[in-house]
């Protein structure tokens, strides 16, 4: 006799309804969804928006969007807030070259942002984790701001704090310390928040780890409010009477090099206007004048019509003037130079700038990029990079010159300081970028420079904004965009040393050491734990 059993047939899983689908679609697209919004924060936070508190919410914000992660979703989500980031405050480098080249240097410039992430998320499990992450934050923007091409280091987050409580801390090590403690805050916040809902639901406060966050939040400002003395205008030399002069350009755009007459008569137009109002009463006579980079785009070592121009505008004013021109040698590359002129003796001083601009002035793997984009050829000849620090000797105050695109740089304004300026001149040339907020980017730039070294800083533009800044990074004087005009003010001449100017690269390297350390134990754990899985029953 045998029995048998039977087994029911396994009922299918219930259809999920409606509302369980959109709970299931939120919570996967939930934090990509956060990671692009941490990013659109970030590019809130600055200029020409006052908003420079958005980038601490928008840290706090990627605390959770990568806390514990895997490193791939790591670097997946990292990704997409670089996306949201990079996207809408790089949008001014297609403004007339068109999109393509926009969206590859966005794309390249994001992987940054990713690996970041990836290395984010890896010590996210560590204890005084926001500590670690802040720094591994700061190896992403140096890496950023040193590969390929030499960097590109637009969009460091000190650069979106020229109006914030923490620019104090450019003076105590720059761009990175400014850095670390913007982002130190924003993760300190996730982790005090995360910390206290945690205590609320467990009826347990950790009151050792919620310590910690708190303090990851407030130490930044604690630092800012004692580094405040470090900020000073006072003039420990003296003062020097300054004048920029922004002549305005005949159009926007690329285009604008096919006038470079007009450009350079605009120039030497409103320098003339100036000896008028200095002989009328009207303005104080200055000690020199600074014009922007191209206002004579003409050579005038080759152009004796140009050099008559030049020559005449000076003699007229009658002080030192630093003239941005580009020489045109027979062979070889061209020179982005900034030449001091002399109203009795004509040119006697040359800066070639050091760090001309990948895909701007010079043209990379030139036969490759034509391929994807034909405007490479608008740059015909390359140019190529100067290797002194330029200081210039205007009747007796020594200027430190930071072209254009150097002032990005953190090296670039600190040698002009150590080798002895009192005052910082940033001429530049935004024309081609039109009326997009580029020209409020670097214009914060130069203030930050300011505070960092305690230095005035003079930005002549050639079509705006030109601006005088003093060494407490506030604007006092600054024209419109695509007005011609003259700035004239009296700066304060200083030659003590900030901490930043001092120790140059050592905080960045310290704040790295700290990132790498923080990887290292977060490697040593994850191995420990996969061993510890592997032994268990």
């Amino acid at each position: 006799m045998s029995a048998t059993m039977t087994v029911p047939d396994a009922q299918p899983p219930a259809p999920a309804s409606g509302g369980e689908r959109r709970v299931r679609l939120l919570r996967r697209l939930g934090r990509p969804a956060a990671a692009v919004l941490a990013g659109v924060l970030l590019f809130l936070s600055f200029p020409p928006r006052p908003l420079w508190w958005l980038a601490i919410p928008a840290f706090a914000l990627l605390g959770w969007v990568l806390r514990g992660r895997r490193l791939r979703a790591g670097f997946g989500l990292g990704y997409l807030a670089g996306l949201g980031f990079l996207a809408p405050l790089l949008v001014w480098t297609g403004e007339e070259v068109g999109p393509v080249p926009w969206l590859a240097l966005v794309a390249a410039e994001a992987v940054f942002v990713g690996a970041t992430g990836l290395l984010t998320a890896a010590v996210s499990r560590l204890p005084a984790w926001p500590v670690f992450a802040a720094a591994v934050w700061v190896a992403g923007e140096a890496a950023r701001a040193r590969v390929p091409f030499g960097g590109f280091p637009w969009g460091k987050i000190a650069f979106g704090q020229a109006d914030g409580f923490l620019l104090p801390l450019a003076a105590v090590g720059g761009t990175p310390v400014l850095g670390f403690a913007v982002a130190l805050c924003g993760y300190g916040l996730y982790e005090a928040v995360r910390l206290g809902l945690t205590a609320r639901r467990t009826g347990t406060l950790p009151r050792g780890p919620l310590a910690a966050a708190a303090l990851a939040l407030l130490a930044p400002f604690a630092g800012a409010a004692a580094a405040l003395p470090l900020v000073s205008d006072a003039p420990e030399e003296g003062t020097a009477t300054v004048a920029a002069i922004q002549g305005n350009v005949p159009r926007l755009g690329l285009d604008f090099n096919a006038q470079r007459r007009a450009v350079l008569d605009n120039h030497a137009d409103r320098t003339r206007q100036l000896a008028a109002d200095v002989a009328a009463g009207k303005e104080k006579k200055p000690d020199f004048v600074l014009w922007p980079e191209n206002s004579s785009d003409l050579d005038p070592y080759r152009n004796p019509d140009a050099r008559e121009v030049i020559d005449g505008a000076v003699r007229a004013i009658g002080v030192p003037t630093v003239i941005g021109a580009v020489l045109t040698p027979d062979t070889g590359r061209l020179r982005n130079t900034l030449i001091q002129w002399d109203p009795g003796r004509g040119p006697v001083a040359t800066y070639d700038k050091r760090h001309v601009q990948p895909f701007g002035e010079y043209i990379p793997m030139r036969s490759l990029v034509r391929v994807f984009n034909k405007d490479v050829d608008r740059v015909s000849r390359d140019f190529g990079p100067g290797s002194a620090v330029g200081v210039f000797d205007l009747a007796g105050t020594r200027v430190g010159l930071v072209t254009c695109y150097e002032a990005a740089f953190d090296w670039a304004a600190r040698d002009t300081v150590t080798d002895g300026a009192r005052l910082i001149s940033v001429p530049s040339n935004n024309a081609t970028f039109g009326r997009s907020e580029m020209t409020y980017q670097q214009l914060a730039m130069s203030r930050v420079r300011a505070v960092e070294h305690s230095r005035a800083v003079v930005v002549p533009v050639t079509s705006g904004v030109s601006a005088i800044i003093r060494p407490d990074g506030t604007v006092v004087e600054q024209t419109r965009m695509f007005t011609p005009d003259a700035l004239v003010d009296e700066v304060p001449l200083r030659s003590s040393l900030t901490p930043a100017t001092r120790l140059g690269v050592l905080p960045e390297c310290l704040l790295l050491g700290g990132g790498a350390a923080g990887i290292v134990w977060a490697g040593v754990l994850g191995a420990r734990r996969r061993r510890g899985r592997t032994a268990a029953p």
